[in-house]
């Protein structure tokens, strides 16, 4: 069997409860579309485990599982970010100081591996998604309309590669294998971008300024966090914004999941997601990960800072 064959299966076992799903990642990519498509606002989620992370995780930001092990995005901050009295060059704020990373983490909670991103001032990976063969991750600036560098990671021998660099913040990106393109959103999802691969993997239109490229998100409800390709030009985003009843009342968050459309850029379904942790955190706060059960849809979740738990739910409907 090729090394290319092998990884593929490796990498999309985790997209799948067996070997027959595997073996065709995109019809398992399908089903999760399919699946999505039929769930309402009645869809009952269960909980039906939770693993807790044996290490400091600093501020999860995406996720996916390759076979037994999930890979964690995640921003460790030094010094926060300032705001500016006024803008300055474009930008709100200062950069602040921190530290990006990979992280690989076994089916007990337990770090195997650290993988360093970023350089200087770019240290904020974002939401992350696997081709089959790569991990795809942008690391930004801690602000918004800044730069990124977008990287993929071989996840068999942690080797990394810089794919580009654009002129913003690109929060989450997901690979379209049915065209080989790129989606990014920017911070607080308010743009999509989009990027094309040539034959050998080499971006076509980076050096498209931002004003060009991108195009608008008309959804408002939420802010994606983490994005996942799921085929036929879709990808699933999940997010949450906070809300106020009243003008001096307390403020609440509410979480959600979106079926997008990646060739009008127009969300195909949306459901809000009403399960929270015991502390109040939406479980779409940041990283998670969705793949098909016998039946229906199994998610991944992982809200919290520092000594993260990852929270599994099922749906049958």
């Amino acid at each position: 069997m090729s090394r290319r064959r092998r990884v593929v299966l490796t990498c999309l076992a985790g997209c799948s409860l067996n070997l027959v799903l595997s073996a065709q990642p995109m019809t398992s990519r399908r089903l999760i579309s399919a699946r999505f498509r039929q769930l309402t606002r009645e869809s009952q989620w269960r909980l039906v485990s939770s693993l807790p992370f044996n290490f400091d995780t600093y501020h999860p930001q995406g996720m996916v599982r390759i076979g037994d092990a999930f890979f964690v995005s995640s921003v460790e901050v030094r010094q926060p970010t300032q705001r500016f009295a006024s803008p300055q060059n474009g930008l709100d704020r200062d950069a602040g100081t921190g530290a990006g990373h990979l992280f690989k983490v076994d089916r007990q909670g337990q770090l195997l591996a650290d993988l360093p991103l970023g350089e200087d001032t770019i240290y904020h990976p974002g939401g992350i998604d696997c081709d089959g063969i790569f991990i795809w991750v942008p690391v930004a600036e801690y602000r918004p309309n800044s730069r990124s560098i977008i990287y993929r990671v071989d996840p068999s021998t942690l080797k990394t590669t810089e794919v580009f660099r654009y002129a913003d913040h690109i929060g989450a990106l997901v690979h379209d294998r049915a065209d080989r393109s790129l989606h990014g959103v920017s911070w607080g999802s308010r743009y999509f971008y989009r990027w094309t691969l040539d034959d050998h993997g080499r971006v076509t239109n980076a050096s498209t300024p931002p004003a060009r490229l991108r195009e608008i998100n008309p959804e408002f409800y939420i802010d994606y966090q983490d994005c996942k390709s799921v085929g036929q030009h879709e990808m699933l985003c999940a997010g949450l914004s906070s809300y106020q009843p009243r003008g001096t009342g307390p403020r609440f968050s509410l979480g959600g999941l979106d079926l997008i459309d990646l060739i009008t850029r127009r969300p195909v379904l949306q459901i809000p997601f009403e399960h929270w942790t015991d502390s109040g955190i939406p479980m779409t706060e940041n990283p998670f990960w969705i793949e098909p059960t016998e039946q229906g849809l199994r998610a991944y979740f992982l809200p919290e800072d520092q000594r993260s738990t990852l929270y599994i739910f099922e749906t049958a409907s």
